[in-house]
């Protein structure tokens, strides 16, 4: 039985098609800068706002009835499964993500909690046999369930800590035995609301000790996949440990963790932490730690999480032009977004992946064609040329101190500003090509 009768797989038929059932800008084996779209992207579909998203809020019961569900059996879990298989077939998807909890209830022990994650991983297993569809990357949900009311592995009680370790033991070996190409940990409530009440060195502490016992059993078991911490300031918590991917990248060097993780940043997250998604990733590369993107965008008029599809064609431009800079990502572009809740028929799931799937084609595209042109490097090459020779080169060369400067300049005497900074220019560069 077919959970999509009316929709026929999504094809590829170019600009001027209106057929809103139909990519006009993602081709997968167009080839940029050497190599297909699909490769630039591995876009991937969130098993979480997909399938199990119901569209209720703080204010409104669900709106989202989908004719696929039911009872939070095992049953409906693996025939959501199959659903969700044919969704990613006909869309033309190559990977998918989810956590633990997404794909099947949980138990009244945590033994059948894991019996009933086994019997789903199995269909898993067989779909993605079947269609060749991978897992880009695991996780676990330790933020959903109220024993985590105080954090997992930051919470206040160490039987906490202990549950949240089983239960990333038992996914490490799901992601691994589904051939997962990665695994995220994404602290959701490992954070505060309050300092009064709360160690941060030793929660900290005991968050890295909870990595280090991961980072352990990956290769205990032999899972070669890569690992990624997901920032985010804030949303549940008031202040999350993982607040942006300086902060990570800065918790990651002090815990020894360096050579184990990458970042998978978000764009939504982005913006919480006051950056943009650019700043983001351009960060995390040139600090060798980008490593996957979760593509959505947020309502700046709302300012919270709100993990809307993204459609912006100056976001994904901007996005494609660092990755293409850093030669590319370690995982690939997860769509973690949901459809508003006013848009509660499963055709719209349809709109929304085609349409985040050809903002992306496009921005890679842009991005490739101003790279070629070499304009913008130039620029930025000759605002920096001054560092390129002379003075500007020896300091680079560690050939200075404060002394040696200071009588350079007491010889030089007054110096201005070399050149104009012309943004201005520069956005009507970038809006030629778009």
């Amino acid at each position: 039985m077919t959970a999509f009768p009316e929709i026929e797989k999504i094809r590829y038929e170019g600009p001027d098609s209106r057929n809103p059932l139909a990519f006009r800008y993602y081709n997968p084996d167009e080839v940029v800068e050497g190599k297909p779209m699909r490769e630039h992207f591995r876009f991937s579909v969130a098993y979480w706002h997909t399938f199990r998203g119901t569209g209720s809020d703080p204010f409104g019961a669900p709106t989202m009835i989908r004719p696929w569900e039911g009872a939070d059996t095992v049953e409906n879990a693996i025939n959501r499964v199959r659903v969700a298989f044919e969704f990613m077939e006909k869309l033309g998807v190559e990977y998918y993500c989810f956590h633990d909890r997404d794909v099947a209830p949980e138990g009244k022990t945590l033994a059948e909690t894991n019996r009933n994650l086994d019997a789903v991983v199995k269909v898993l297993k067989e779909e993605q046999e079947r269609t060749g569809i991978k897992l880009l990357w695991g996780t676990a949900n330790l933020f959903s369930n109220p024993r985590y009311v105080h954090g997992a592995a930051t919470s206040c009680n160490a039987d906490v800590f202990a549950y949240a370790a089983a239960q990333v033991k038992k996914m490490l070996e799901v992601t691994h035995e589904l051939g997962g190409q990665g695994y995220v940990f994404w602290g959701g409530r490992e954070g505060y609301q309050n300092l009064y009440n709360t160690d941060m060195k030793r929660e900290l502490d005991h968050l890295a000790a909870f990595l280090h016992m991961a980072v352990d059993y990956k290769k205990k078991i032999g899972f070669e996949g890569q690992f990624y911490i997901e920032p985010k300031p804030k949303e549940p918590t008031k202040h999350q440990y993982d607040s942006d991917a300086a902060a990570c990248i800065n918790f990651l060097r002090a815990y020894d963790l360096t050579d184990d993780f990458k970042l998978n940043i978000e764009t939504n997250h982005a913006t919480l932490a006051g950056h943009e998604m650019m700043h983001e990733i351009e960060y995390a590369a040139h600090q060798g730690f980008l490593g996957s993107i979760d593509a959505n965008t947020g309502d700046l008029l709302l300012g919270w999480d709100t993990d809307q599809f993204p459609t912006n064609i100056y976001l994904t431009t901007q996005c494609m032009l660092v990755i293409l800079k850093y030669g590319g990502l370690a995982g690939g572009i997860n769509f973690d977004a949901k459809v508003r809740r006013e848009s509660f028929e499963p055709v719209d799931l349809f709109h929304a992946h085609i349409g985040g799937m050809d903002a992306f084609a496009r921005g890679l595209k842009i991005a490739a064609a101003i790279r070629a042109d070499g304009v913008l490097d130039q620029f930025v090459k000759e605002r920096y040329s001054s560092w390129d020779t002379g003075i500007g080169a020896e300091i680079e060369a560690g050939k200075h101190t404060l002394e040696s400067l200071a009588q350079y300049i007491m010889e030089k005497g007054d110096i201005e500003p070399n050149r104009s900074g012309r943004q201005e220019y520069l956005e009507n560069l970038i809006n030629m090509y778009l």
